[in-house]
């Protein structure tokens, strides 16, 4: 299930959806789920998008440290390189900034944020060079 499927159907958040969509790929555990939640809506404070948030998660998983093919210098140029992609197309990384103007329960703004998750996942995917 897509990432935007599990944020527009199942009822999960932004950074949730995305985290999700990488433990159903198996490639995060699901302990890492329960994790994301905490980063929806911009940590509660509308500051970093979730989304982001939850790619940087699965990238940090994957390449940090603690995994077998970790490497910190790779998990910090892919979390760079991330946000810089993702500023190309939307140019603030701030769920504040790129929900403005929008009522936190309107469809308007679950379709924009719709449009923020699959955004993520795709460059998340390209990122990690595995399907997601």
């Amino acid at each position: 299930m897509k990432a935007v499927e599990i944020f527009t159907e199942m009822g999960c958040s932004c950074s949730e959806s995305i985290v999700k969509e990488a433990v159903d790929n198996g490639l995060v555990p699901p302990e890492l789920l329960s994790v994301a939640t905490s980063f929806s809506g911009g940590m509660g404070s509308g500051c970093l998008c979730g989304a982001i948030a939850g790619a940087q998660m699965v990238i940090g998983y994957l390449f940090g440290k603690e995994n077998s093919k970790g490497n910190p210098e790779i998990a910090r140029q892919k979390s760079k390189e991330f946000i810089q992609r993702f500023k190309e197309t939307h140019k603030a990384t701030c769920c504040r900034v790129l929900t403005a103007g929008m009522d936190m329960a309107s469809p308007e703004r679950k379709a924009h944020c719709a449009n923020m998750v699959n955004d993520c996942s795709k460059i998340l995917e390209e990122l990690i060079k595995i399907k997601v």
